[in-house]
């Protein structure tokens, strides 16, 4: 196994409008219920996709910012590589926005049979929309794959629908997220529950509170969470935005209580961190009360670490936050031996052995896209095992996730929010 660093010489901000230009070119109104098929005939069973991984050689593009799980990828491509024969080179990227980039320039220029640079990419959102709606993905595949059998599809429906938009066996559910606030219980005992109650606290609090900049993940996120919670009528999120005029009155709620948010917010809403890693440090540093994460393991693995204190604890709003799956994806313009090794590396990565490990907080922490009755009851035991560091909300308490809004708005909400705040 090896590795590649992240893309150099381009802003990942430039990367990401690129990629999100491209994707606004097309109408997401119209995508196709699938994408293009491309090369199944030859992978008629998981026989023949085995018998073309010998010797293969798959890139994968994954986002690289977090060191426990690049040792985890490192592993799983290590494993692959001694027991099946497929070298893995790991990809580290800063956005994954600059991967779909190069993927739809691939196109443009002509490299779409058989001559890709990616082949295999960690996925999900509008990035999986761009790339679906311009025929850029291999597949279905995922039905040939044995434990895809094992996913929790009825349980977690995020493992078949990416933020609105229809899986369509196009990519392989690899992990569940679900979005958690981090307060320090020695300084906050009973953290707010809601979206107005922090805006309530944060006047009783001036300077406390603060959210990463957009477009970084988790001011995204975060920007996300407080419309749905906002909003007149939430289930327009779950259709695209039909044109500016709807966004706009459909958003005021939002923008209203940024209004009312930021000049009692963390240097009076004049500067954000710049990411959920720099809200952490702040947070850390006790210079704000909250911190961000889509992970809820997250804390606890910190608290591990001598990253937080102690005292951290996870809180979610009582009328639920934010959810979804991540997911791995094959492009139409790889190899087919690429294919085939990227298919044998997926199925790896969705067995119980390499989910278990995954869930382990001292690992990576990632919740399991399994359904455990489905798994072997000695497989079920260990991840009832698993440590649940003191941060960790129960399944429980988590409950059930708040589905994410269509892709179109989050690219909108991150250009208006830079139109109004962006420096």
């Amino acid at each position: 196994m090896s590795f590649f660093p992240a893309h150099q010489g381009i802003n990942k901000h430039s990367l990401r409008s690129l990629a999100l230009a491209f994707a606004a070119s097309f109408s997401f109104a119209s995508l196709p219920a699938v994408a293009e098929k491309t090369d199944m005939s030859v992978f008629p069973d998981w026989a023949a996709v085995q018998d073309h991984a010998k010797d293969s050689v798959v890139y994968w593009n994954a986002w690289g910012g977090d060191e426990k799980i690049n040792a985890y990828m490192t592993w799983a491509g290590e494993e692959v590589e001694k027991r099946y024969g497929v070298t893995v080179n790991l990809v580290k990227v800063s956005d994954t926005a600059s991967v779909v980039s190069q993927l739809l320039a691939e196109k443009t220029v002509g490299r779409k049979d058989q001559k890709g640079s990616i082949d295999l990419i960690w996925i999900n959102g509008e990035n999986f929309a761009a790339l679906k709606k311009a025929n850029m993905l291999f597949g279905p595949f995922t039905d040939l794959l044995p434990h895809n059998s094992l996913v929790d599809h009825a349980g977690k429906p995020t493992t078949l629908i990416d933020f609105t938009l229809p899986v369509d066996g196009l990519e392989a559910p690899w992990g569940m997220a679900q979005f958690v606030f981090m307060h320090d219980q020695d300084r906050i005992e009973t953290p707010p529950d809601s979206a107005m109650a922090l805006l309530d606290w944060a006047k009783s609090h001036p300077g406390r509170f603060t959210y990463p900049q957009p477009p970084d993940f988790m001011g995204s996120t975060f920007l996300k969470q407080t419309l749905i919670e906002v909003i007149e009528d939430p289930t327009l999120l779950q259709k695209p935005v039909s044109d500016q005029a709807a966004f706009a009155a459909a958003t005021q709620p939002l923008w209203s209580y940024l209004e009312a948010l930021h000049p009692v917010s963390w240097r009076k809403g004049q500067a954000f961190p710049p990411s959920g890693p720099g809200l952490r440090q702040l947070f850390a540093d006790g210079e704000v009360d909250f911190a961000l994460s889509f992970h809820p393991n997250e804390a606890s693995g910190l608290i591990d670490q001598g990253l937080l204190p102690p005292s951290t604890r996870t809180h979610i709003h009582s009328g639920g936050t934010l959810g979804n799956t991540h997911f791995l994806a094959i492009p139409a313009n790889a190899g087919r031996k690429a294919k085939a090794g990227a298919m044998v590396l997926v199925n790896f990565l969705m067995s119980p052995e390499a989910q278990l490990k995954k869930q382990d907080p001292t690992i990576w922490g990632d919740f399991t896209v399994l359904d455990l009755a489905k798994i072997a009851p000695e497989q079920r035991e260990a991840f009832n095992a698993l440590p649940k560091g003191p941060a960790t909300l129960s399944l429980e308490a988590l409950g059930t996730p708040l589905l994410e809004p269509h892709p179109s708005w989050m690219e909108a909400l991150e250009a208006e929010w830079q139109k109004r705040y962006g420096s």
